[in-house]
């Protein structure tokens, strides 16, 4: 018997088919499951044309036989089957596809449906065998045919006897190596799980003989193990269901079947879409954050689908970064893929469902603050800080889309609010939002800076996540409301105590340049305070750097000892003011101990290390001689 050359050339070419353009062996399944899958949709799509053709659905199916002591494995369908013409056109010419083929002579409008359009993906089963033998009869024809390769050497095509229609490819499994164990090509369990992992949702039963433990007949605590022919797949995907089909609790088995999390989600999103680009989606928000969420191991993405077969089990290019959360799954007929079908070409579809489905993900966030208050700040207990930082990233490009998602505790309420909500509140004279930072709602609530704003009976914003001040820095304001520090320069507020304060300073002007010159470089200035009424010194910052972003910034491994320009604010009208004043006329040095406790006493209220402890504790005990 003649041995044939493949068309499309060379040994080298085999190569790069089998090793390079597929990263995974397990694929090769896949590949071969879906074009049984396409040989029987090709039945199909004849039926709807050719009145003396019917399709009897449940005639057709895919089966899968491990035979370990001969090393082969079968894939056997009833599908449309190949001449022999197709078989040396089909298989003998590299990247010849007879799904495309078909395609293009039927113009079919729905054509989307045959998976198999590159002609490579047969030629991903020499990955795993040494030889693969075809036999094939196809509809309407006599006769069968055998063909046969071992590789790049090429092929022989024979007649042969098969009594029905269909195909059956038979793979010779390489033997083990030191590197790669083929032997699990062979194991039930192996198979099951790669035919789970994706070909579960291919239209047509694939059915493949099982172990399964049974009591025996007339024992009570007996067992044996039978096989028995089990369809292994689950065939219709819960998104292609009617929604009103489907329970709560469909979705959340689901959720665990998929392993999406170990929690329950708190809202499930099922898009149908069949405008521009058609797909149908599932999404999952979940409750609690993944363990591995803030390491370089986890990996955000939904799983793709083309036609019920998985393309990639994390598609990142689905989701921005600030959603990355979100679990699921796109389903798809019209993305555009790569000749290996596990990577996506960068086209206009896939960044369409891109952009429809973050829209979708806000819409219910929003949505769920509404109408499940609870389960939100359940939510964003575990993910607010994710969306705060989708605020800063990428220079707050994104900040539109994540402003209305954002909450933080209040000081009038002490839970979460919105900036909507705080907004709404907002009394007609108040130009800004004020914030606070500190380590906790508590130490916010205590600190010298808040009086004034508090006094006036303005809300305060409690910041205790140390990407809070940077996402609020990126988003400058909320409705044409600017957010403030209560530590910052002009509050905006009493300008008659403003006037007054101004003019004790002036007053006072050698005071307080004494003081600035006993703290040296430790403070960029020493003033009469406006916001103080019962504290008697605090700390602000003047510049773009506040002193909770300098704590943030120098508590990072790359340290670039950044310092915020420090203010120390004096109350004016505090008994220690009037130490300060008596001490300046009478002794100096007093003025230089008193400056330094009130520096380090501003310091431990902001959380800040002191310089030096002993010379600290070594003044306090002067003070108390």
């Amino acid at each position: 018997m003649e041995k044939m050359q493949f068309k499309a050339e060379s040994k080298r070419l085999l190569d790069m088919m089998i090793n390079s353009i597929y990263s995974n062996r397990e694929i090769f399944l896949r590949e071969l499951i879906s074009n049984a899958s396409d040989a029987i949709d090709k039945i199909y799509y004849k039926a709807l044309t050719d009145d003396s053709l019917t399709f009897d659905k449940d005639s057709y199916y895919i089966k899968i036989e491990a035979d370990k002591d001969n090393r082969t494995l079968k894939i056997t369908d009833t599908g449309i089957g190949m001449t022999k013409e197709e078989l040396e056109n089909n298989l003998g010419t590299i990247a010849k596809s007879g799904s495309l083929s078909f395609k293009n002579e039927t113009e079919l409008k729905d054509g989307h449906d045959i998976i198999g359009q590159f002609g490579v993906g047969f030629y991903s089963a020499f990955m795993v065998s040494d030889e693969i033998t075809v036999i094939s009869k196809a509809l309407g024809s006599d006769e069968a045919y055998k063909w046969e390769s071992r590789g790049a050497d090429g092929y022989t095509i024979e007649p042969f006897e098969k009594d029905h229609v269909g195909t059956e490819i038979t793979l010779k499994i390489k033997e083990n190596t030191e590197d790669e164990q083929y032997d699990e090509y062979l194991e039930e369990y192996r198979l099951k799980a790669i035919i789970k992992k994706y070909s579960d949702f291919i239209r047509y039963p694939i059915k493949m003989e099982v172990t399964e433990s049974r009591l025996k007949e007339g024992s009570e605590n007996e067992y044996e193990e039978v096989k028995e022919e089990r369809v292994i797949n689950s065939m219709v995907p819960i998104w292609r269901k009617n929604k009103n089909e489907l329970t709560d609790e469909d979705y959340e088995n689901f959720y665990q079947e998929k392993h999406y999390g170990f929690d329950k989600p708190i809202k499930h999103v099922h898009i149908k879409a069949d405008g521009t680009v058609r797909y149908n989606a599932i999404l999952f928000i979940p409750e609690k954050m993944p363990f591995d969420y803030y390491t370089k191991e986890f990996e955000k993405g939904l799983e793709l689908y083309s036609n019920g077969v998985l393309i990639m089990e994390k598609c990142p290019d689905l989701l921005p970064d600030y959603f990355s959360f979100v679990k699921g799954m796109v389903d798809s007929e019209d993305l555009s893929l790569n000749i290996s079908r596990e990577i996506l070409q960068q086209d206009r579809q896939l960044k369409l469902i891109a952009k429809n489905i973050k829209n979708k993900i806000k819409k219910e966030l929003e949505s769920l603050i509404k109408s499940d208050r609870e389960k939100y700040e359940a939510f964003y207990e575990s993910f607010g800080r994710q969306l705060k930082f989708g605020v800063y990233n990428n220079f707050g490009q994104d900040k539109d889309v994540l402003q209305n998602l954002l909450m933080f505790y209040s000081s009038k309420e002490e839970k979460l609010i919105t900036l909507d909500e705080y907004v709404s509140r907002m009394p007609e004279d108040q130009k800004y939002i004020y914030y606070a930072t500190g380590e906790t709602n508590e130490k916010i609530a205590k600190l010298p800076q808040t009086e004034l704003v508090a006094d006036k009976g303005y809300e305060i914003l409690y910041f205790t996540d140390d990407i809070d001040e940077f996402a609020i820095k990126m988003l400058k304001s909320y409705k044409e409301k600017e957010f403030k520090s209560v530590s910052s320069g002009d509050l905006g507020i009493d300008e008659e105590k403003e006037n007054q304060t101004e003019s004790v300073e002036k007053d006072n002007k050698e005071l307080f340049d004494y003081m600035k010159d006993v703290l040296s470089d430790k403070v960029k200035d020493v003033k009469a305070s406006k916001r103080l009424k019962t504290h008697p010194v605090c700390l602000t910052a003047d510049g773009e750097v506040s002193i909770e972003m300098e704590k943030v910034l120098n508590a990072m491994p790359n340290n670039q000892n950044i310092k915020a320009d420090k203010v120390l604010e004096v109350n004016v009208n505090h008994d220690v003011f009037q130490s300060l004043k008596a001490a300046f006329e009478q002794d100096k040095d007093k003025v230089k101990l008193f400056t330094n406790l009130l520096y380090n006493q501003a310091l431990l209220i902001e959380g800040l290390p002191i310089n030096d402890p002993v010379e600290f504790t070594n003044d306090i005990c002067k003070v108390m001689v």
